[in-house]
């Protein structure tokens, strides 16, 4: 049975993998600028296996309105290129033969708010799973204080100690979504 200092730091660790898993989604979320990270979630029908594009070609922004992919294996674009068009990013992909280039365009102000409707389902998800990680440890404290293994003064303040610091994670989700809005909105 897990002490009640491993469960605050089990509870604490997957409170901080959705802040980051959240941060990555996030990185994916077109803004109007180029980063490679937009290109992150698509994959790629190579030799007959799905494959990310970030793990056979090298992507780069060389400013900040295109994107630029090179693939190891030049005869896979026309497959890189139907895999961005099939993605949901809404950017036209441009091959010359040896290269694909995604010229990023102003997002229009209705795409920018539908954009902000998905932050905003992210970040919501994202405390979800937060607070079912508090969920979790206060079950966990509860059956060690069932055990005998803690007392009610420390399963009350285990508990606390677990409501503290989800409510710094909430925190932390609402502090990265509202940036992440702020920076789709700006023009």
């Amino acid at each position: 049975m897990p002490t009640a200092e491993e469960i605050l730091f089990d509870a604490e660790a997957a409170m901080t993998n959705t802040i980051d898993a959240l941060k990555k989604r996030f990185d994916a979320v077109r803004t109007g600028k180029a980063s490679p990270a937009l290109v992150d979630g698509i994959m790629v029908e190579y030799y007959g296996a799905q494959t990310r594009l970030k793990d056979m070609a090298a992507i780069s922004a060389p400013d900040p309105r295109s994107l630029k992919i090179q693939p190891w294996d030049v005869s896979q674009l026309n497959n890189i290129q139907k895999a961005i068009l099939a993605s949901n990013l809404g950017i036209n992909p441009i091959n010359d033969g040896k290269v694909i280039r995604l010229p990023i365009p102003e997002l229009s102000e209705e795409r920018r708010t539908e954009m902000t409707k998905q932050i905003k389902k992210m970040a919501e998800e994202a405390r979800v799973e937060v607070r079912n990680a508090r969920r979790d440890a206060n079950e966990a404290i509860k059956t060690a204080k069932k055990n005998s293994e803690l007392t009610e003064d420390e399963q009350k303040a285990r508990t606390e100690e677990i409501q503290k610091l989800t409510d710094k994670m909430v925190a932390e989700v609402d502090k990265i979504s509202d940036a992440k809005q702020k920076e789709l909105m700006e023009v």
